[in-house]
């Protein structure tokens, strides 16, 4: 059996991540990344990550040592069928290393770019055979959490969206097809939403950072690992579901209980937010909490699961 060939342009956190999941699924990876001591980094997590990804379950024929960097763009990306682009969060720097990718990428290969924001088509301009590419953009730790939202831009065609689905399906992930461009598209904007609304919390004296993550830890983050804001509201409306939910709680959105906007990011929130996150940590280190984190998002990953297993595509 042929050995299937994949991409990672950029290794840092996000493309180490794809790196190990892409091992995991039984990939050869090439890597181009020119900092210096990248591929040292790229060892280590592998490392570090490769007792999480052995506990979710390996593909046959899946080797942690099956990765090689490559002194140019076009040699990383030779025979590839697919090609993840982890650079910096820059339009011109994603512009111009998807430019180079696409004059040097198999006609045929899907080109996805882990952006966070940027839309599809400006990340197409100038690009040669420009529908081939996409946003594919994941979560950290790529290597366990499965959602990639897929976005097409104007030069995108379904049978290169499907196509990506399935590469991104075959690699263990659920894809989310997001039929319209949007910046951030939607899971960061869901995420970021909640974010400024903890700012405000705790640049008001509200609660502490401890406090805002207990709040989620203990109480909406228990309900949407399972079933999500909307299935969860459902549930609070009775027997009538979200109908009767909407006629109670409806009212509320008017009031005052969001603050839309983000708070200015002052020295002394800054502040209050670090030192917040330094003591809620404690004496326990970075490396110990990305330990504890995939150890538990393993045996949540696992749960999840048997209650969702007829969960396939998901469409916005």
């Amino acid at each position: 059996m042929n050995k299937k060939i994949a991409a990672v342009i950029g290794t840092g956190v996000i493309g180490n991540g794809w790196i190990i999941r892409l091992l995991a699924h039984g990939y050869e990876v090439k890597a181009f990344d020119p900092a210096e001591g990248a591929q040292n980094k790229t060892k280590q997590a592998i490392r570090d990550a490769w007792p999480s990804v052995t506990d979710l379950g390996l593909a046959p024929g899946a080797d942690p040592e099956a990765v090689t960097f490559y002194d140019s763009m076009e040699e990383a990306v030779s025979g590839a069928t697919l090609i993840q682009e982890n650079v910096p969060e820059r339009t011109d720097l994603k512009q111009s290393v998807l430019q180079e990718i696409s004059e040097v990428a198999a006609p045929e290969a899907i080109i996805g770019s882990s952006t966070s924001g940027i839309k599809p088509s400006i990340l197409q301009e100038g690009a040669v055979n420009p529908g081939r590419i996409i946003v594919a953009h994941p979560f950290n730790p790529v290597y366990l959490l499965p959602l990639v939202e897929l976005v097409g831009g104007m030069n995108t065609e379904k049978p290169t969206m499907d196509q990506a689905f399935s590469l991104y399906e075959g690699i263990g992930m659920k894809p989310m097809i997001v039929d319209k461009e949007i910046e951030g598209h939607v899971a960061d904007r869901l995420m970021e939403a909640l974010w400024r609304e903890a700012l405000h919390i705790v640049n008001d004296g509200i609660a502490t950072t401890e406090e805002v993550d207990k709040a989620i830890t203990y109480g909406a983050g228990l309900r949407w690992a399972q079933m999500g804001p909307f299935l969860t509201f459902h549930l609070a409306g009775g027997d009538q579901g979200m109908r009767h939910m909407l006629e109670q709680f409806g009212p509320a959105l008017k009031l005052p209980w969001t603050k839309l906007e983000a708070p200015e990011l002052t020295d002394e929130l800054k502040e209050k937010v670090i030192g917040g996150c330094e003591q809620h940590a404690g004496d326990v280190s970075i490396a110990e909490l990305e330990r504890k984190r995939n150890e538990f998002l393993v045996k949540l990953l696992d749960l999840v699961e048997d209650y969702w297993p007829e969960q396939k595509e998901t469409r916005v």
